[in-house]
């Protein structure tokens, strides 16, 4: 009865521990990325030098990447993603 209890107690505080972690130690995920990559063309050539777009949308959210160096994608959408990274800049 003893060891019952005993686990139901150690379960219980690490139970709240975790709680209190998951809470505390919380990040918010960066979904720029996966936005970045809809709005990329999605043929995968890789003429921009990354290995396909989600390469690219990885660059383009870190700040290392060039949207001119898309040569599928259109005018339109380029400035598109322009606007996009400029108005949602990197977290710091």
């Amino acid at each position: 009865m003893n060891a019952i209890l005993m686990m139901l107690v150690l379960g219980a505080v690490v139970g709240l521990l975790l709680g209190f972690a998951s809470i505390a130690f919380h990040v918010e995920p960066d979904h720029r990325e996966e936005e970045l990559l809809a709005m990329l063309p999605g043929y995968n050539c890789g003429g921009c030098g990354y290995p396909g777009c989600s390469g690219m949308a990885a660059a383009l959210a870190e700040g290392t990447g060039d949207i001119a160096k898309c040569k599928p994608s259109k005018v339109e959408a380029k400035e598109a993603i322009k606007q996009y990274l400029a108005d949602h800049p990197k977290a710091a």
